[in-house]
């Protein structure tokens, strides 16, 4: 069958190729007026897609031709954005808040560059463009709170960089009107001064309307009330539905997993290796439910052996079945603080693909060689069946690591089924891969790898979803034994699989932009921390090596990874910047990444489908892979938020240490480096004294006194005040200490 939109974008990249309409379009490619409606109809997909562009009386070209990029808008709560993802790697490209028309965060978009040519405003590194047409409107419906004025209502979005309130409607606009997204309420007669049935201060979920003036608020209708935003539960509810994140699978998904028996059958360990008997382990975080890798690690001669076993999620999920395409449309587990939403159902997740002690389970497994430097002497793969003898978590392995088992009653009782983490053999397997970390580790950051680990901060919740508790992960050594375990399978599988010329999807890291490394330099500098050429890896490993250990490493480190492009999937493998590989993929968890059972497939030989739909789904799976990651973290400060407002209204308030991280005419902006959290001191605040800025050594100065609040110093706060619309907290200094 005849591709249209190949056949479209061939001829429209033609050096000879004069703009033409869709009528002039057809007689080029030599189709007949009966095929109008196809032609028709692929240069509608191309426009959408942002591949071609329509200029002056519907003539169509490709964008670059008329000056145009498609890209994505990424918006900040000021106002202006960014154009992001753009295609062609034509760069970022900076959208002042006049020019950003009625776009909003996440839309698709097509703009044109206003300042080619000339001098770019002062300060601003990016190009800057104008939008000219939104191809994919992303925001059709907004989550917000609602509030009133004058008898007429209206929704404060969540999202802040969504900066227009919405006013609401009670009747439904027009069928014609629904077909777009965004009108302007002021010419609507639907606007009614009435009150609807939400209520000030509900959390609500709002349809927008067809929105033409970005100087006019949009409108709305109410589709659905989630209740009061403070009750318990209705925070969790509405993040989900401004992810649009779903709440269940539908029933046939359900029924094919029900399907599935719990146990594995004899039948399915037919043309497998049978490795029940070697006693392989699984290391997890305390609360984990879904265990899909477990590790083997012996010393073979004056090298190591090392098997990775993966739960083999590709055995059950068929290619095209309920269970494969509702995978597909998820892209991945979501981890929200509180609530886990799951890429496959709780019978495999938690069930028949999760390696669980004691019991049989179809694994894929990898099997590598290292000589005593850790280099790969072999590789091999297979399907295997396998029976995990022990399930640790990190606190048990790090234990383990540091000698110190005996009498621990903070560790977590060991599961039935499994040997408990002070078996002498146990012990053995966990130190056996802790030497064989430190050998690949070692080697990893010698040939270039960039040390970007960073702490986490668990939010521990109470029974009715409330925050009780804050706490501070590290990537300890056992985060570490693991982590090269997994990061050695991964290169191995994609080394492979580009070896022998398979179709497979990569995890991609490009070589960042140079004027994003310099701009990242230039910030550093303001610490005090010196560095050379940022192109060149070392520079970046010695100025990463410089800020280990300082008070604003945590927000340096923030910095760096803004100035790097983000990693994502496709199916060229062009290796990995971060972790300094020419051949990465992501192997190793399909339980919760969609990318990792696509690599299973083609490991195992299955046919990758019709042209371009890998390509589709590496697209689609960094997509959803950034909205799960902006999910996540918006909950987890959600519920910081809700765990500071918690703290101003308890009898003994937690104090918190702080690190000030940058100076400002108003106040100091300050780090709390064991909850990972940023906050405010207002210069009103600061104690005993009245202080006057330095705009040039960037502090504060008593004038009576000689305390000074600059860059680096280091104090105990306590909270003062929470703006949860604004999501910001302000602390205060506590008065008998002062800063360091």
């Amino acid at each position: 069958m005849r591709d249209l939109k190949k056949d479209i974008l061939r001829l429209l990249a033609r050096p000879d190729y004069q703009p033409l309409e869709k009528v002039g379009l057809s007689r080029q490619l030599g189709l007949p007026a009966a095929h109008r409606r196809q032609v028709r109809d692929a240069l509608a997909q191309l426009e959408n897609e942002g591949r071609i562009a329509r200029i002056r009386r519907n003539y169509f070209v490709l964008p670059a031709t008329a000056n145009l990029v498609t890209g994505t808008i990424l918006a900040f709560p000021g106002g202006n954005a960014k154009l992001i993802e753009t295609e062609a790697g034509a760069g970022d490209f900076f959208i002042s808040a006049e020019n950003l028309g009625t776009a909003m965060h996440g839309d698709r978009v097509l703009v044109r560059q206003v300042h080619e040519g000339r001098e770019q405003p002062q300060g601003r590194g990016s190009p800057e463009a104008r939008v000219v047409r939104i191809l994919e409107a992303v925001n059709v419906t907004v989550v917000g709170t609602v509030a009133s004025t004058k008898g007429t209502q209206y929704v404060i979005p969540d999202d802040p960089r969504l900066t227009h309130d919405i006013y609401l409607r009670r009747t439904e606009p027009p069928a014609r009107a629904r077909s777009k997204r965004r009108a302007d309420p002021s010419s609507s007669p639907l606007i009614t001064p009435t009150l609807s049935t939400a209520k000030d201060g509900d959390k609500v979920v709002v349809r927008l309307d067809p929105w033409e003036s970005r100087h006019v608020n949009p409108a709305g209708e109410l589709i659905e009330v989630l209740g009061p935003a403070r009750s318990a539960g209705v925070d969790l509810v509405a993040l989900m539905r401004r992810y649009n994140l779903p709440e269940g699978f539908p029933p046939a998904v359900l029924a094919e997993a029900e399907s599935i028996p719990e146990r594995i059958q004899e039948a399915d360990c037919v043309d497998r290796e049978d490795l029940r008997a070697l006693p392989v382990i699984t290391i997890d975080p305390d609360d984990a439910k879904d265990y899909d890798d477990a590790i083997y690690v012996e010393r073979k001669g004056t090298g190591w052996r090392l098997a990775v076993h993966i739960a083999d999620v590709a055995h059950y999920v068929k290619r095209d079945g309920p269970l494969d395409k509702e995978a597909l449309h998820r892209g991945n587990s979501t981890y929200l603080a509180g609530r886990v939403i799951p890429m496959l159902p709780e019978r495999l997740s938690n069930g028949v693909c999760s390696l669980k002690p004691g019991v049989d389970r179809l694994a894929f497994s990898v099997f590598l060689e290292f000589n005593a430097q850790g280099r790969v002497r072999s590789a091999r793969f297979a399907r295997t069946v396998i029976r995990s003898v022990a399930r640790l978590t990190y606190r048990q392995a790090f234990a383990i690591l540091e000698g110190k088992t005996e009498n621990r009653q903070d560790l977590p009782a060991t599961p039935e089924g499994s040997l408990c983490y002070t078996n002498p053999a146990v012990q053995e397997r966990v130190k056996a891969a802790w030497d064989l970390a430190v050998i690949l580790r070692a080697k990893r950051f010698a040939e270039g790898s960039l040390d970007l680990d960073f702490p986490e901060v668990k939010v521990w919740l109470d029974a009715d979803g409330h925050p009780e508790r804050l706490e501070k992960i590290e990537n300890d050594p056992s985060h570490q034994l693991v982590e090269e375990c997994m990061l050695a399978a991964n290169e191995a599988v994609a080394t492979a699989l580009k070896k022998a010329k398979i179709p497979a999807v990569y995890r991609i890291h490009e070589v960042p932009d140079p004027d994003k490394l310099m701009e990242f330099r230039e910030k550093a500098a303001r610490y005090g921390c010196r560095a050379g050429d940022l192109t060149r890896r070392p520079e970046v490993q010695k100025l990463l090596a410089a800020i280990r250990g300082m008070p604003e490493e945590y927000l340096l480190k923030l910095e760096f990874l803004k100035s790097l492009k983000r990693a994502n999937y496709g199916v060229i493998p062009l290796g990995h910047y971060g972790l300094a590989k020419p051949n990465y993929t992501h192997f190793t968890s399909p339980i919760r990444r969609y990318a990792d059972l696509l690599v299973h497939r083609a490991l195992a030989g299955e046919p990758a489908g019709r042209a371009g739909e890998l390509s589709e789904a590496a697209f689609h799976i960094s997509r959803t892979e950034r909205t799960s990651a902006e999910a996540e973290k918006d909950s987890v400060q959600r519920k910081k938020l809700e765990y500071f407002e918690r703290q101003l209204r308890a009898r003994q308030p937690e104090n918190f240490r702080a690190v000030v991280t940058d100076v400002r005419s108003h106040g100091l902006v300050v780090e709390l480096p064991d909850v990972l959290f940023t906050g405010m001191i207002h210069v009103s605040r600061l104690p005993d004294d009245f202080y006057t800025f330095d705009p040039v050594r960037l502090l504060f100065r008593g004038r009576k006194g000689k305390n000074k609040f600059g860059l680096g110093a280091t104090l105990k706060v306590k909270v003062c005040r929470v703006d949860t619309f604004k999501k910001q907290v302000d602390f205060e200094p506590l008065p008998e200490l002062s800063p360091r």
